[in-house]
């Protein structure tokens, strides 16, 4: 068991008993405290009234989806989530890592692996919580981690969720290359995501920070390893 996690609540929102008790003994057996819902409107509330520090949720529940309870979750929080679906296709990933979903984990699955990937989220999400009171500024950009708001040359850039936590890991380790995997478990969750995603999130990310897309001189490619974020003074 690892203690340094026993702090760590966990929301668990499934209709399906069986797997709700087996998720639940496992992530416990791992020293977390877990609560349940057994519908997307139960989840809710309780995710309102106990504040979990992470939320695993199925897609299809009664009530609310999880695709809705994905969106609501963001809208007033950061909380880390991590979706459960035996729905694999790539579209249904997509649609639930662009609603801030932290990770896409496929039925059936592992306990060790769900495991994992809760605690690489949850540390994802305390890196986050850190850098809290950290802003950036360097000739081009700017960013308020904790408000998360981006300028470039003074005027204000609307980014997604991911594609701002994606700009936030490159800026704070400007200068260093970050490799794929890096990136993949930092942003997305281990495995979570394949690399011609990575660079389709980088293209977006260009389009709204780069001054020419299509040479780039913020976000630089290293060939066949990762990114690096160049400071411009």
């Amino acid at each position: 068991m690892d203690d340094s996690h026993k702090r760590d609540r966990i929301l668990v929102m499934e209709d399906e008993e069986e797997i709700s008790e087996i998720v639940t003994a496992y992530l416990e057996k791992e020293g977390f405290e877990v609560f349940s819902a057994d519908d997307g409107l139960k989840g809710i509330r309780v995710f309102y009234e106990r504040r979990p520090d992470l939320v695993i949720l199925d897609i299809m529940m009664p009530g609310l989806d999880g695709w809705e309870v994905t969106r609501r979750i963001r809208e007033v929080s950061d909380t880390p989530v991590i979706v459960l679906s035996a729905r694999g296709q790539e579209s249904d990933k997509v649609r639930g890592l662009n609603l801030g979903a932290d990770d896409y984990v496929l039925k059936p699955f592992g306990g060790a692996e769900l495991a994992a990937r809760v605690k690489a989220a949850l540390r994802r999400a305390r890196t986050r919580s850190d850098a809290d009171d950290e802003t950036y500024s360097d000739g081009a950009l700017s960013m308020n981690f904790a408000q998360r708001i981006v300028h470039l040359g003074g005027e204000p850039v609307s980014l997604s969720t991911k594609e701002f936590n994606l700009l936030a890991y490159l800026v704070k380790n400007a200068g260093r290359v970050l490799t794929h995997e890096q990136i993949m478990d930092r942003v997305w969750g281990v495995g979570a995501y394949s690399y011609p995603n990575i660079k389709q999130y980088v293209s977006y990310l260009r389009q709204k920070v780069e001054a020419d897309s299509r040479h780039p001189r913020l976000i630089e490619t290293v060939r066949d390893v990762g990114y690096r974020y160049n400071r411009t003074v």
